[in-house]
C-alpha cells in the first residue's frame, strides 16, 4: 500500500466514523466530520497532511502524491 492510498483509508475511515457517531451517539459528532473536510481541502491545496507525515514516519512507501 502507498502513501498516498493509506491517506485515503484513513480519510475515509474517519469520515465513516464520524457519521456514525453522529448518527447514533451525538449530532455535535459531525463538527468532527467538518474538521476532516477542511483538513483534506487543506492538504489538496497546500501539499501539507499531518497523517501523511505520520504513515511516512512508520515506514509507508511513498506514493505520487505526498513525497
Amino acid at each position: 500500500m502507498t502513501l498516498d492510498r493509506a491517506v485515503m483509508l484513513f480519510a475515509g475511515g474517519m469520515v465513516v466514523l464520524s457519521v456514525g457517531l453522529s448518527a447514533f451517539a451525538s449530532p455535535m459528532f459531525l463538527w468532527f466530520t467538518l474538521f476532516i473536510g477542511v483538513n483534506m481541502m487543506q492538504a489538496a491545496v497546500t501539499g501539507f497532511c499531518p497523517a501523511a507525515m505520520l504513515f511516512k514516519a512508520m515506514g509507508v512507501r511513498p506514493g505520487r502524491v505526498f513525497r
